[in-house]
């Protein structure tokens, strides 16, 4: 397992360096020593080469013949007061990427610049956390891997004169790396190994961490009147589940109204009767990456004991075709006693978060209750793989998810919602139908979830279809299941419920 720990700035000697470089190819204080100590062979190796110090840029230099040392690899910050705290978790980011895959040990120099608004320890912590992020593998499955197909950067040093304070920085933001991991091991498994039981177990060992979990069998949602989530499970083996994870991070806050976060776990999605086509839709096993990334938020959230009253829950059912699938055209019941028309079985989400809303709601009586799902391929043909939709009914709550995605580059774009998108899913034979139609299909599926939430209840609904799994490497995050989610809503936990609550 690939470890980070931190230390005081020294000059290396052995193993393999990353040294941060400035825009103007200007070496800090330890960059100038190290450079001094090898010749000058780093400034030389700027100067012949078209390295700037960029923002990005890197730059592998041969070690000189009497050097111990194995790698030299430069990376440039671009202009230091620009710097933030993403800026240094994609340096650890590129930090690993350069070395895992020859290097054992390796230090990282988190030079100082004056100029730079980040604290020392700030910097060398969240380069840390970059690291470990990108470390991330799926290789579990993979029984003839070749000894140059495996990661072999083992630990990462990251040279700070803050280190203690960056170690006790780096701790924490090492439990939300946890819960980002988390998450993409249950999104990448397979769908034979994680179905709604399976997934089930993976969130009772939340206990652990002081998490309560309560699993919710089919006999228990059908007396709670769940027909729209039971109608989605009729058509597999695989009985459905709804799991309640609860978090009180401080007992004397348990007056205080929870947020609850609610995620979509399809655990994987033929389409129903309503089936996909086939090429492409071995992708389905990550139709449960919104119940994932509220699995995983759960996780991060306990594991730093954040002071706040947070529950998470999470539908979980396979979406299959057989003799006792559900049909379209057949009329369900939902558990708000609102009744629905089902055109089109693909469109199951829909009907999986809305019996989940109300029992939050009812359950609950939340702050705050925002929904994660990958509800629609609309939002990819709109947002692209860049951003998430955001739909919401209050323009405070939206404007704090927003800031939150910002804040850990977990981006949300606001859509609209109105009547005249609403009155698309009205139905002649029940109160509503699960499709609206062709245009707009982002837009009226989030109407459709809007008819489950009560009128005083402040709710935002986040789209992330494009965002869960990524088809090439990123400065954090290696290609495949992404975890987009964890750590927004720790992020949003962090600054909207954590500091609001100690404000009284």
């Amino acid at each position: 397992m690939f470890k980070v720990a931190f230390s005081l700035p020294s000059i290396p000697t052995k193993n393999a360096a990353v040294i941060t470089v400035a825009a103007g190819q200007k070496l800090g204080e330890e960059g100038l020593k190290l450079d001094r100590k090898l010749g000058g062979v780093l400034k030389r190796a700027m100067a012949s080469s078209s390295f700037t110090g960029a923002d990005k840029q890197t730059l592998v230099i041969v070690t000189p013949a009497k050097s111990r040392l194995t790698r030299l690899v430069l990376i440039g910050i671009g202009d230091p007061s620009k710097v933030d705290a993403l800026k240094y978790q994609q340096i650890g980011g590129y930090a690993y990427a350069a070395l895992s895959g020859k290097d054992v040990q390796a230090v990282l120099i988190i030079d100082h610049y004056k100029a730079l608004a980040l604290s020392a320890e700030e910097a060398a912590a969240n380069a840390g956390f970059g690291a470990r992020l990108r470390s991330y593998r799926f290789d579990k499955y993979r029984t003839k891997l070749k000894p140059d197909q495996k990661p072999s950067l083992k630990s990462l040093v990251v040279m700070t004169a803050k280190n203690i304070k960056a170690k006790e920085i780096y701790d924490r933001l090492d439990k939300i790396a946890d819960g980002v991991f988390f998450t993409r091991d249950l999104v990448s498994e397979p769908a034979n190994i994680i179905y709604p039981e399976t997934l089930a177990e993976q969130c009772i060992t939340l206990k652990s961490l002081g998490v309560q979990v309560d699993v919710l069998d089919e006999k228990q949602l059908k007396k709670l009147g769940m027909g729209a989530l039971l109608g989605v499970a009729q058509g597999s083996v695989r009985p459905a589940r709804l799991v309640v994870m609860s978090w009180q991070g401080d007992p004397k806050e348990t007056s205080k109204r929870p947020v609850v976060f609610v995620g979509k776990g399809v655990t994987f999605d033929t389409g129903g009767i309503s089936i996909k086509p086939a090429p492409g839709m071995e992708d389905m096993k990550w139709d449960m990456a919104g119940a994932g990334a509220v699995i995983g938020a759960l996780k991060a959230i306990a594991g730093r004991k954040a002071k706040a009253h947070v529950i998470g829950v999470v539908g979980l059912v396979e979406n299959m075709p057989s003799g006792s699938a559900q049909r379209p055209g057949d009329i369900v019941t939902t558990m708000s006693g609102q009744t629905v028309e089902v055109l089109n079985t693909d469109a199951e989400g829909r009907l999986v978060l809305a019996d989940a809303l109300w029992y939050a709601q009812e359950k609950f009586n939340p702050r705050f209750i925002v929904d994660l799902a990958t509800l629609t391929g609309a939002i990819v043909v709109s947002l692209g793989h860049e951003y998430a939709g955001l739909f919401s009914n209050d323009d405070a709550l939206a404007t704090q998810l927003t800031n939150a995605g910002k804040n850990v580059d977990e981006l949300l774009w606001r859509m609209p919602m109105s009547d005249a998108y609403d009155k698309q899913i009205d139905s002649p034979a029940a109160d509503m139908k699960n499709i609206g139609g062709r245009e707009g299909g982002s837009i009226t599926a989030a109407q459709f979830l809007k008819r489950f939430i009560k009128k005083n209840t402040l709710w935002a609904h986040l789209d992330i279809a494009g965002m869960a799994w990524q088809a090439k490497d990123k400065a954090v995050c290696p290609k495949g299941a992404t975890a987009f989610g964890v750590r927004l809503l720790d992020q949003f936990v962090a600054t909207s419920c954590e500091k609001e609550d100690e404000q009284g």
